[in-house]
């Protein structure tokens, strides 16, 4: 058994273009660009949602948008979407990006955020 949430709405942004992308991003919702320590790919857009996490990404790849699913069992997880059809098309330390059907990104991580947030709004899978 297994838990998980959405947790993250990532604006991803060729890198090259990310502080402008945050800027924009920041005055059109009305909340601050925090850059995230240890973290310089990673601008927050903090208010923008009281239970998700809004960011810029400086990728070096087109500009899209994609989720996090963050978990408590990263493969449990990851199986269980492929199982429903995602394809896992990459893997970075303990974050497994998949390719959902209709094409978006899909990216399974290990829990990030509050664990009372996370206990709250965590659904659980067998």
């Amino acid at each position: 058994m297994h838990r998980s949430r959405l947790s993250t709405f990532l604006i991803d942004t060729p890198a090259a273009e990310a502080a402008r992308s945050a800027a924009f991003w920041s005055a059109a919702l009305g909340v601050p660009a925090s850059p995230v320590p240890d973290e310089p790919q990673f601008t927050s857009l903090p208010g923008v949602h009281p239970d998700l996490v809004f960011a810029v990404q400086g990728v070096d790849d087109a500009p899209r948008y994609h989720v996090d699913i963050e978990t408590d069992d990263h493969n449990a997880e990851t199986a269980r979407l492929v199982a429903l059809g995602a394809v896992e098309i990459n893997r970075w330390l303990d974050c497994h990006t998949l390719r959902v059907p209709g094409g978006q990104l899909v990216c399974v991580i290990p829990v990030h955020s509050d664990p009372e947030v996370f206990d709250r709004l965590a659904h659980t899978w067998p």
